[in-house]
């Protein structure tokens, strides 16, 4: 377990907006509490009941009762999961986390809080988060990604997260890739029961694959990406093929969304050569001329998911939920 708190005399809690976010990960719960400003007031972990529904409601309910008996204040609530609402049931779909579907997420801790909960999925709480006041500060549209484990995205318009009437704007991840190529067919079958699907090319677990059929061994994405810098033909080659898949589905989001920003999130946004190659090839892909967007990494990084759910109370995000 992991908590820490502020201190900050320069107000009194009373008369802070104490918005609180959590981001109910698979190995973690992680809780956040920030002012107005954004600043951090209390942060604390603890691990993922696995598999355990009714158990998780209970960490989630303790980590705002002790954030909140800590702070002296009663704050907002927003919650980053994986899946979304159900428009239909209200119930978690499309989650990676299986003991979430099916269930009442939301009416279970407003229940048990007695409160209003807003919840969005962990890739649009990312995007919201580098939106407010992150890498894409400052500009109208955001394309959030993340690329780790999984792959997902959200959508910012004028600092309002888009969600869309089925709560999927944003699932970018499981999109076919665009413009195959004979070494990319059939593509593997995804989780979702489609095959080549835009995530099980361009996460993590999907890059460090192609290492035993390129290089004849396992080898981890740190160390890939070092000896690709070293000099070695074929890491090298491993991200090349990577890179020119991930342009061509970022090229695919520009001529659909065409954001000002796209903003990379997840474990993959660390390979600082992705900001410099993926520019220089999407231009093949995209329709235009000339291509503007900008390609940044993360201000808050894996901090990010957690702060976007405490921002689902801001006033620029006043629609979510």
């Amino acid at each position: 377990m992991l908590q820490f708190k502020i201190d900050d005399t320069s107000e009194t809690m009373e008369e802070k907006n104490v918005r609180l976010g959590i981001d109910l990960g698979g190995t973690k719960i992680e809780i956040i509490a920030l002012d107005e400003r954004g600043k951090v007031l209390w942060r604390e972990r603890k691990p993922t009941p696995q598999g355990d529904y009714p158990e998780t409601l209970s960490v989630i309910s303790g980590l705002v009762s002790n954030a909140e008996v800590e702070l002296g204040v009663t704050g907002s609530l927003g919650i980053g999961a994986p899946g979304a609402i159900s428009r239909k049931t209200g119930c978690i779909k499309n989650s990676n986390s299986v003991c979430l579907i099916g269930q009442p997420l939301v009416h279970d801790l407003e229940t048990r809080l007695k409160r209003r909960v807003r919840i969005a999925n962990d890739a649009d709480c990312f995007a919201l988060s580098e939106a407010t006041d992150g890498a894409g500060t400052g500009y109208q549209s955001v394309f959030g990604v993340i690329v780790g484990t999984g792959v997902g995205a959200g959508i910012v318009i004028n600092g309002q997260l888009l969600q869309g009437p089925n709560a999927i704007a944003g699932e970018w991840g499981h999109n076919p890739l665009p413009w195959i190529r004979p070494e990319d067919f059939p593509g593997p079958l995804c989780y979702c029961n489609k095959t080549g699907c835009i995530e099980t090319y361009l996460s993590g677990p999907a890059l460090t694959s192609q290492c035993p059929i390129e290089a004849g061994e396992s080898i981890g994405i740190r160390r890939l990406v070092a000896r690709a810098a070293e000099g070695d033909t074929t890491c090298e080659r491993i991200m090349d093929i990577y890179e020119d898949r991930l342009a061509r589905a970022l090229a695919h989001v520009i001529n659909l969304l065409d954001p000002e920003v796209i903003v990379l999130g997840g474990g993959l946004s660390n390979i600082s050569r992705l900001y410099n190659n993926i520019p220089t090839i999407w231009g093949e892909y995209v329709f235009s001329d000339v291509v503007e967007t900008r390609l940044l990494p993360p201000i808050y990084g894996d901090s990010s998911g957690v702060r976007g759910a405490a921002w689902l109370w801001s006033k620029s995000a006043s629609s979510a939920r």
